[in-house]
C-alpha cells in the first residue's frame, strides 16, 4: 500500500494576507489596462471591433509577462 505524507495544513496569516494582496494585485494588471484601452478606444472612434482586438491583444502581451509580474509583486510584497 502507497502512503503519502502528510499534507501541511498550517498556514500562517501573513503567508495568507502576502497571497491575497499579490494575487488582487496581479488580477488589477491583467484587466484593467486593457478594459481602459478598449473602452477608450471605443468611445473616442465608435469602432468597436478595433477596441476589441486591442483590448485582447494588449491583456494576452501581459498574460505572457505574469510569471514575472506575479514574482516581482510577491519580492515586494514580502
Amino acid at each position: 500500500m502507497i502512503r503519502f505524507p502528510k499534507k501541511k495544513t498550517e498556514i500562517t496569516t501573513e503567508v495568507l494576507t502576502n497571497t491575497i494582496w499579490a494575487s488582487t494585485f496581479l488580477a488589477m494588471i491583467l484587466s484593467l489596462p486593457p478594459l481602459g484601452l478598449f473602452l477608450g478606444i471605443y468611445f473616442l472612434t465608435g469602432n468597436i471591433i478595433v477596441g476589441a482586438i486591442l483590448g485582447f491583444g494588449t491583456h494576452f502581451i501581459i498574460l505572457a509577462f505574469s510569471t514575472k509580474i506575479s514574482k516581482l509583486l510577491i519580492k515586494v510584497m514580502s
